[in-house]
């Protein structure tokens, strides 16, 4: 405000204007735009408020060459050419609503490709039919990625038919896609659709009729991450899909699992990591839901506990031909549910990573006692276990549990035992040289008990000892006499100063001469002729 006390001019080099739609009103108060014609001063910014259903955004002069769509960064270049402002701008919701047929259009424009025509990889542009409003078609790759385009409507029927006749793979990810009829009419136009992804589309608490489903009976894959779809909608789906072999639920925030009175028996997949289902009793309905489940992917659930009253016989009903299972992340906090993983009759793939039962041992040993307790999997975390590691696993669980009183002990370990018998602990044997010795050095008649680090060399060594013995490091020599060898071999000159300590192979208790250098003179007798 003017009259504040808090109004003061400010001196600076560099001002930068973050008023956003506000900018270019900004700019007039510090009167940019009203100085002298191609001067800096006198070039407006051209940034003003716009309203769209109550939100202000951004709004720039939009330069758009043709065959290329600049809907995000916009330029504009001023009377001195020199000198352009860039800005952003984020389109109206009318704007946002583009629809399939657009986006394909404009990604794929033939302009865009002036070297497909005719045979070729890629993109090949079709002759349209006459009268067709679009001069050349396309015949798409057959795996077409539109994430983040905008797509919230199909658009003309036999357009998509006509773009979409090779497409096997569909990326809508990212999207504004919410309803889905709009989604039938894509998919029931594209043939040879294998895989569909609608991941990222608001679909939350949006039904999908039973009627409109059937287009999706081609589909194989299909993947519906965070979407927030609801159980209806997924069993609606897992109905009208004969061939389903994958489906992906993850972030979805499912706490619970709605059964479903039709099973879906194609479906060999299922990931539904990053929800929130904690109960075994939720996890237990995929078995009569998808009684051919191969893999199921459970991470970064806080599933606390694989409980079955009857575990062997459930989990062999239940799942009788789960090969994989991954509960990275999960809550799992005791043995006995890691043993019952057993009981999955065709369990051949594990992985258990980030559970709170394993973070109090070391990697060795949670490796080597989880391979120990899974004798059927023969991949565990993503690495062949191999038969020498398991039997090198089974021995060390059997040690492991060598001093736990006997109402303790896993049943595992009787299987161990009646495999392997008693094994005694394993001896301690450490054959890395040692750091440190304690040693005797002796001069004249004096001698003193010295620690030493065995990697300094023997020159390091003497300029160590100058200050004790008061003889400088090249007026000394040194000798090393082992004790329980010194009286048969003798001192050891130490004469290279170069060798580490450690190469004598010192031990506590020997011993290092210290003798002062003396000088050999050479006494000559010279003859005279008498």
């Amino acid at each position: 405000m003017p009259n504040s006390l808090e109004y003061q001019p400010v001196e600076c080099a560099i001002v930068v204007n973050a008023a956003g739609a506000y900018s270019g009103k900004v700019a007039e108060m510090m009167g940019i735009g009203f100085g002298l014609r191609d001067t800096l001063a006198g070039i407006p910014l051209p940034v003003e408020p716009r309203k769209t259903e109550g939100e202000r955004r951004h709004l720039h002069t939009t330069l758009q060459p043709r065959g290329v769509c600049l809907s995000v960064v916009h330029i504009n270049f001023t009377p001195r050419r020199d000198i352009f402002t860039v800005g952003a701008m984020e389109t109206s919701d009318e704007e946002e609503g583009r629809t399939f047929v657009q986006v394909v259009s404009e990604k794929y424009n033939p302009e865009n490709f002036p070297y497909c025509r005719g045979n070729g990889m890629g993109v090949v542009v079709l002759s349209s039919p006459q009268g067709s409003p679009i001069k050349d078609r396309l015949n798409l790759p057959s795996v077409l990625v539109l994430d983040g385009c905008g797509i919230s409507k199909a658009g003309d029927k036999a357009e998509v038919a006509t773009f979409c006749a090779h497409v096997v793979e569909l990326d809508l990810s990212h999207n504004q896609l919410q309803d889905w009829g709009e989604i039938c009419t894509i998919v029931s136009n594209i043939p040879n659709l294998d895989f569909l992804n609608l991941s990222m589309n608001p679909l939350s608490g949006i039904e999908l009729e039973p009627g409109l489903a059937e287009v999706f009976s081609r589909v194989r894959r299909l993947v519906l991450i965070n979407t927030r779809v609801t159980w209806d909608t997924v069993h609606t789906l897992t109905r009208q899909t004969p061939e389903l072999e994958e489906l992906f639920l993850c972030l979805n925030d499912y706490d619970q699992v709605a059964e479903s009175p039709v099973p879906c028996p194609s479906l060999r997949l299922l990931q539904i990591t990053d929800n929130q289902l904690q109960e075994w009793s939720e996890v237990r309905k995929f078995g009569p839901m998808y009684p051919s489940l191969d893999t199921l992917v459970l991470s970064n659930n806080r599933l606390s506990s694989v409980e079955e009253d009857t575990p062997r016989d459930s989990l062999q009903r239940l799942f009788p031909n789960l090969r994989s299972i991954n509960l990275n992340n999960s809550g799992l906090n005791r043995w006995e549910d890691i043993e019952r993983l057993n009981f999955f009759p065709k369990l051949e793939e594990a992985r258990l990573m980030g559970i709170p039962l394993l973070q109090p041992y070391t990697n060795k040993e949670r490796r080597s006692l989880t391979v120990a307790q899974l004798p059927s999997v023969t991949m565990l975390n993503g690495s062949v276990v191999t038969e020498g590691e398991r039997e090198d696993a089974e021995r060390f669980f059997i040690r492991h549990y060598l001093d736990c009183s006997e109402e303790t002990l896993p049943q595992r370990y009787h299987v161990l035992v009646s495999k392997y018998g008693q094994l005694a602990p394993l001896a301690e044997v450490d054959l890395r040289p040692p750091c440190t010795a304690t040693l005797e050095v002796r001069w004249g008649e004096r001698t003193e008990a010295l620690s030493l680090r065995l990697e300094q060399t023997v020159g390091e060594l003497k300029k160590e000892l100058r200050a004790l013995v008061g003889l400088p490091a090249n007026g000394m020599r040194l000798y090393y006499i082992a004790r329980d060898l010194g009286t048969a071999l003798g001192p050891e000159e130490m004469k290279y100063s170069s060798r580490a300590l450690h190469s004598y192979m010192i031990q506590d208790g020997d011993e290092i001469l210290v003798v002062p250098k003396t000088k050999s003179r050479t006494i000559s007798s010279t003859s005279s002729d008498s």
